[in-house]
């Protein structure tokens, strides 16, 4: 396995227990010989991280590497996302849109439209 031809890969962080290790379960799509339905496909690695970086949820690439235990054949290279970040989560209108807006008015003041409407005669012609 050359240095150059080492598999790369996606996927989400399903554990962080381990210490300097995460699990990292990567989903594929494929169609069924059969039936001929696209069917997912999920399967889960263990890759080495060596700073403790990673939580779940995480969404990480991940390279194809010498042994590094009985079970880890696999490095973190990136953290694509964070867990619990939202695109577009840093700019302002995106920020207007998830703050409720105070200056909408009171349900009161339908109310007092109301009455007000109630005080006044009707003319008829």
């Amino acid at each position: 396995m050359g240095k150059g031809r080492r598999r790369v890969l996606e996927g989400r962080v399903t554990s962080d227990r381990m210490d300097k290790t995460i699990m990292v379960e990567v989903q594929r799509l494929r169609r069924h010989p059969r039936y001929e339905r696209v069917v997912r496909r999920r399967k889960r690695f263990m890759a080495h991280d060596e700073e403790n970086t990673c939580r779940v949820g995480d969404l990480v690439r991940i390279e194809e590497s010498r042994p590094l235990s009985r079970r880890k054949r696999w490095r973190l290279i990136a953290v694509l996302t964070r867990a619990g970040e939202r695109r577009g989560a840093g700019t302002p209108a995106a920020a207007a849109v998830e703050a409720p807006s105070t200056t909408e008015p009171a349900a009161a003041e339908p109310v007092a439209v109301a009455e007000s409407a109630a005080e006044e005669p009707e003319t008829q012609e």
